[in-house]
């Protein structure tokens, strides 16, 4: 069964070990903590692009309620994630709370893909390999990237890029997944705006606050709309 699951994953190894050893380098260059503490927060954290962002903006000093907010916002949407699995993770037993705690893009995509039997509690345990292999490759990625930086001295200016990259990708998949424009350039003007008006301390939450109001607000009016319409026709 592992091997099954090793070949299911083995995609995601090569995209968790280069990204987790580029963590594992920012965190050890950038912060002023040990080695070990890089994979630790990969056990207990585990979340890829948030980790990349607690240590840019421990970097720049922010507040640790600003580090909370931010990684709270990106990774708000796992929250969705373990709410839809649910019922496939039903009767898990102790694996539950882990299945949840393990949902990132990568294994959600994967474990609602793939082919499954009939048979429930082995599909539940093929889960728990998959989330628990899909974890161990990242902590794996951010402890060979900490070792490396904290013993092999190099220029590892720009390799913080990788966040920005990332987002870039996050940013383009989302837009070509709804098709609308309007919470790219929302999200532009509320940085602008934070930069423009706000000390930099603040401008992380400044932003995230605007952009959060102006999507309420626009999904408030896309929601009406269809009720006047109805209303005018009536």
């Amino acid at each position: 069964m592992n091997q099954s699951v090793f070949r299911l994953t083995l995609p995601i190894l090569f995209g968790y070990l280069p990204l987790g050893m580029a963590f594992g380098v920012l965190f050890t260059t950038q912060l002023d903590y040990p080695w070990w503490a890089a994979p630790a927060m990969g056990i207990l954290i585990y979340a890829g692009a948030g980790q990349i962002l607690a240590v840019s903006l421990l970097a720049a000093q922010a507040g640790l309620l600003e580090v909370f907010i931010a990684m709270f916002v990106l990774n708000a949407r796992h929250l969705f994630y373990g709410l839809s699995l649910l019922g496939q993770f039903h009767g898990a037993g102790w694996r539950k709370a882990y299945l949840i705690f393990g949902l990132t893009d990568e294994t959600y995509s994967l474990l609602t893909s793939r082919a499954r039997s009939a048979e429930r509690h082995h599909e539940q345990a093929v889960d728990f390999r998959i989330t628990l292999f899909n974890q161990c490759y990242w902590v794996a990625g951010c402890a060979l990237g900490a070792l490396l930086g904290a013993n092999v001295a190099f220029n590892s200016t720009g390799i913080e890029f990788a966040l920005v990259a990332l987002f870039i990708v996050l940013t383009i998949e989302q837009f070509k997944a709804i098709g609308d424009a309007f919470p790219v350039f929302a999200g532009a003007a509320a940085a602008a705006l934070a930069i423009l008006f706000l000390p930099q301390a603040h401008q992380l939450i400044g932003a995230i606050v605007v952009v959060t109001l102006v999507l309420l607000v626009q999904y408030r009016k896309l929601r009406d709309t269809p009720d006047a319409e109805g209303a005018g026709h009536g």
